[in-house]
């Protein structure tokens, strides 16, 4: 009979997913870094919607102060979309995501690291930069604050739910068109929620149901999108 290998330990495994997303982490940041126009194009194009907005609509400030956060969120989640289709490019085309589906960590813990990175690279500086453009729409402070708040909670929502898209239509010529005829129908139920929550607290309503319903919202794309993710880079690099 051949001896019985001991088990590695659970505390090992995790310890080692652990180190795993963390590198992910790591090396997509560094890798943004160096092509800063990748980065920069998100943040210029969500500046760039909500300046040019009341040019084009109208400038009252009532009009504004209405209006205001529908157009941060809406400027926010294109911003989103629009940097969607890097998620996984340049993994597929040097051939790193293939060694990460080899890895013997979970793929899904991985995807999971990659839309962290996403996040703290797209998301993030648009939560940083919303205050500044909600004084410019005569946003009061408390509607600033919940405004960011709410994209707090839902710009991870965005990058993880659109990480499934970025997996589904990886590879395919006309990818960018799909993503968003795919991804645009699963954002409503966010951007409705956060501008809902931003009404609510400027007409002195309580917003605990709003964020309770947004909280509920990244709780479930933390736990179910990195699967759907995992799973259609498996079906999408199997048909490349």
């Amino acid at each position: 009979m051949t001896p019985k290998v001991p088990a590695m330990p659970l505390a090992v495994v995790r310890v080692s997913a652990w180190r795993a997303m963390a590198l992910v982490v790591r090396r997509d940041l560094r890798a943004s870094l160096r092509q800063r126009q990748d980065l920069l194009n998100p943040l210029l194009f969500f500046f760039m919607v909500v300046t040019l907005f009341p040019l084009g609509v109208s400038p009252e400030v009532s009009f504004l102060q209405q209006a205001g956060s529908g157009i941060l969120w809406v400027a926010a989640l294109l911003s989103t979309l629009l940097s969607l289709d890097h998620l996984f490019r340049h993994d597929f085309d040097d051939g790193t995501l293939e060694q990460m589906v080899l890895q013997p960590q979970p793929l899904f813990l991985l995807v999971l690291a990659k839309s962290v990175a996403h996040w703290l690279l797209t998301g993030l500086p648009l939560v940083m930069l919303a205050p500044v453009l909600g004084v410019m729409l005569h946003l009061d402070g408390n509607s600033i604050a919940i405004l960011c708040l709410t994209l707090l909670i839902g710009t991870p929502v965005l990058s993880l739910i659109g990480a499934i898209g970025a997996a589904l239509t990886l590879g395919l010529r006309a990818g960018g068109v799909l993503l968003s005829l795919l991804i645009i129908p699963l954002y409503i139920p966010v951007l409705i929620f956060g501008t809902g929550t931003v009404a609510a607290a400027a007409n002195g309503a309580p917003v605990g149901g709003y964020l309770a319903l947004m909280m509920a919202f990244l709780v479930l794309a933390i736990t179910l999108a990195p699967f759907a993710s995992a799973a259609a880079l498996r079906i999408s690099l199997s048909n490349s």
